[in-house]
């Protein structure tokens, strides 16, 4: 993207042009023990494989204000600090990337970034819960491995107060809504979709009509593991009871009409045989009707499935994983859809994807270290903007991919701009009580987040969500001169210095020559009204292309 060239006068006098230009954004777009320094090899091998197939030229790096806002955004959740934006571009040191890397990935900031990625991948604004939010929370604190996170979700222990809140994931997908009855087929495909990478939705009947890969056994098979789940009715928190398996499950194509069974199976994997036992001796612990305890069967599908699916001998659970996290940063999949992993529709740099899997891997699954990595690559840290240059297909990372900002991420870089917000600090834990700005972040949710069950892959075309930066009261109480504001603090500066701190704290960047002097030239003409006119700018600024995209 080429940086737009704010005019001032243009951005206060005629609002509703950058009512278009933001429509026009929306519709368009084990803890770890070391870790590994930036020279590791795992970064230049990356970028040996990302450069191999570059056609035509390829962006510059990003300059330091790009890479430090980029990094902030990724890491943390938010836009850095007009102070922390200063002191980043005046430190001369050559390794001062490299140094910024780890110390966000040791902020009390990553766990909750990482916990609201890794929410809105998985629960696709189905809902939320505060034990799920806990379970995130303390998963990424602590960096367990990924495998170990997805192993928990799938067979939960309510036992384990830290961990228990992974049932959400199950339970809210077998919630009854009206007269439907319990959707076991959608949570399937969930299961498959977000950590396999295959979706079997059109396989449930039949083998796939479009994706040979796809067939009407994996679906049953993966099916077999989850048909006998259900909500327990018997705690105060999230949690789930598997009702006794009688059998291989049976299933038959509308097609052929020919009858067939199957026990629990992964795609492409083998077949787990089904116990059964003798009245009387299926359970270990005995269901009580007294209390409502379901009881724990001795066959447990969903045990299996924990030890099968996120085991590191899987490959389609370690390339889904490292797609998954290679699109969090870079803004797209080696595999695109990211759900759609099959022999016809192969990665773009198919060695690369092995190499991040089998690293990955070998690596414990260390979320954390492999981030680092990504983010020291060469690719990672382009530029966005390569002035001149034909259109470049997006599989070849020659250039930056922009990505809109979350509705998470927006609300808390508008609350760090405008100085309503200071991030914590970065050697203390991450505050456990209530957010105190839930009300607000629920306001974001529900004008730029997309409708459940909707992958948040790109943000939805949306007037709402423009109208919303325009009129929103609570974004407008922001630009207000209050005691602490951006706006009282750039209020008492010189002329010369509003510009300064305006762009640093909105845009995270020094203004250039031609910013600096029309916000001097506005001040001059701003008289008694200055506070307000201030106000105005800031709301231009975080109502750009500029501040609603992560370039």
């Amino acid at each position: 993207m080429l940086r737009s060239a704010l005019s001032v006068r243009s951005l206060l006098r005629r609002r509703l042009w950058w009512l278009a230009i933001l429509f026009g954004l929306w519709g368009g777009l084990c803890a770890a023990q070391t870790r590994p320094d930036s020279g590791d090899s795992l970064a230049t091998r990356v970028d040996a494989l990302i450069d191999a197939r570059h056609k035509g030229p390829v962006a510059p790096p990003a300059d330091d204000a790009d890479f430090l806002r980029r990094v902030y955004l990724d890491f943390t959740g938010r836009i850095p600090t007009a102070s922390e934006t200063r002191s980043f571009l005046d430190d001369p040191s050559s390794e001062k990337r490299n140094a910024l890397i780890d110390q966000l990935l040791d902020s009390s900031d990553y766990p909750r970034r990482m916990s609201d990625v890794v929410h809105v991948m998985l629960m696709e604004r189905l809902g939320d819960h505060e034990e799920w939010r806990r379970f995130l929370r303390i998963s990424f604190e602590q960096n367990r491995p990924w495998n170990e996170v997805v192993r928990i979700i799938l067979f939960p222990d309510p036992q384990d107060d830290q961990t228990r809140g992974s049932a959400f994931f199950f339970t809210k997908r077998l919630e009854k809504y009206g007269q439907n009855p319990v959707d076991l087929p959608g949570l399937t495909r969930d299961v498959g979709r977000l950590f396999l990478g295959v979706d079997l939705q059109c396989a449930q009947c039949h083998d796939h009509l479009f994706v040979d890969d796809y067939t009407q056994a994996d679906y049953q098979g993966l099916y077999a593991f989850l048909a006998h789940t259900a909500i327990r009715r018997d705690t105060d928190f999230p949690a789930i009871a598997e009702n006794l398996v009688t059998g291989r499950t049976e299933f038959m194509s509308v097609f052929t009409q020919e009858p067939n069974a199957t026990g629990p199976r992964l795609p492409g994997g083998e077949e787990v045989e089904v116990l059964t036992f003798e009245p009387g001796d299926e359970y270990v612990q005995p269901p009580d009707r007294n209390t409502k305890f379901p009881g724990t069967p001795k066959f447990s599908p969903l045990a299996i499935l924990s030890a099968q699916l996120p085991a590191a001998e899987n490959p389609a659970f370690r390339r889904n994983s490292v797609n998954r996290f290679w699109f969090l940063l870079m803004g797209r999949g080696l595999v695109e859809p990211l759900d759609l992993h099959h022999s016809a529709n192969p990665p773009s740099h198919p060695e690369l994807l092995d190499l991040l899997a089998d690293e990955f891997a070998a690596h414990e699954f260390n979320v954390k270290w492999f981030l680092g990595q990504l983010a020291r690559t060469k690719v990672y840290q382009r530029s966005s903007r390569m002035p001149g240059a034909d259109v470049i297909p997006a599989d070849r990372y020659q250039v930056a991919i922009e990505r809109p900002l979350s509705a998470e991420q927006l609300l808390r870089g508008m609350l760090i701009a405008t100085q309503h917000d200071a991030p914590p600090p970065s050697d203390e834990p991450h505050d456990e009580g209530p957010d105190p700005f839930a009300e607000e972040l629920e306001a974001f949710q529900a004008a730029f987040a997309a409708v459940p069950r909707e992958p948040e892959l790109q943000f939805a075309p949306s007037v709402k969500a423009a109208l919303f930066l325009l009129n929103n009261p609570l974004v407008l109480s922001w630009l207000e001169d209050q005691p602490g504001s951006l706006v009282a603090t750039a209020t008492a500066r010189d002329d010369a210095q509003v510009a300064e701190l305006v762009y640093l704290s909105v845009l995270s960047r020094e203004p250039t020559v031609e910013e600096r002097q029309e916000v001097i030239d506005l001040m001059k003409e701003a008289g008694h009204a200055r506070a307000r006119t201030i106000g105005s700018l800031v709301w231009a600024l975080l109502a750009s292309t500029e501040f609603c995209l992560n370039h």
